[in-house]
Formats: structure tokens, sequence, C-alpha cells
């Protein structure tokens, strides 16, 4: 860990938020990510005290930036890259409550299609 500035992309990455920095960077272009409330390029640098918002899915997380890393680390050692925010811990854990209420996508789906359903299939993606 150091404190010369870092590229946003290098830091998601070492901080966990994306599993490659390809990833990081199509997150940060597709303004999936806001620096200190504004958008950003994946080359941009970043600094401790600066503050991110970032969207994955349905989830936010809207942190600060403690340390930086060039290099990822385990699990435990990014936990200490940033600090997020009560309220955006909060919203998330309820998202994800919510979602764990819900039943799974394919809950009514049984087994292989039946051969009325292949024709439905064949018919809506025209093959």
């Amino acid at each position: 860990m150091d404190d010369e500035p870092l590229r946003i992309d290098k830091w998601l990455w070492a901080a966990r938020f994306f599993k490659t920095r390809s990833l990081a960077a199509k997150a940060v272009e597709g303004g999936k990510v806001r620096l200190n409330g504004e958008g950003a390029k994946p080359s941009r640098a970043l600094k401790p005290g600066d503050e991110l918002a970032i969207r994955v899915g349905e989830l936010e997380w809207v942190v600060e930036v403690k340390a930086l890393s060039r290099s990822r680390g385990p699990a435990a050692q990014a936990a200490l890259l940033y600090a997020e925010r009560e309220d955006s811990r909060a919203r998330r854990e309820a998202v994800i409550a919510q979602r764990k209420t819900q039943p799974h996508p394919a809950a009514g789906v049984k087994g292989r299609p039946t051969k009325k359903d292949r024709r439905l299939i064949h018919r809506f993606t025209g093959d």
C-alpha cells in the first residue's frame, strides 16, 4: 500500500469490486462508477480521501478511499483499502434481504422442455 495516485480501474480491481481490470474499466466507462459525485475515466487518478459510488447490478456501494494498492491481495487486505458509508451498507443489505425473500427466477421450471415447449421456443426464436 502506498499513497501515490493510482488509476481508478486498478484500484477497483485491487479492492475486489471487479474480478478483472478490464471489467472495472468497462464499468467506469459505462458510468457505473462515480468519483466525488462526477463521472470519470478509467485512467483518472485516485487518492486517499476520494469518495466513490460503485454500482454493480442492483447493488451500490458508496465508499471512501482509505489507502491505495497496486496489487490485488486477499479479501481481508482489500477491505482495508476503503470504508463504506453506513447508509450505503444499510441500503445494500436491504436489497439483498429483499432478493432473498423472492422466489428464485427458475423456481417454476421443471426439468427439460416438453415437445410443446420446444415448439413455442422455436416459434419465438424463429428457428
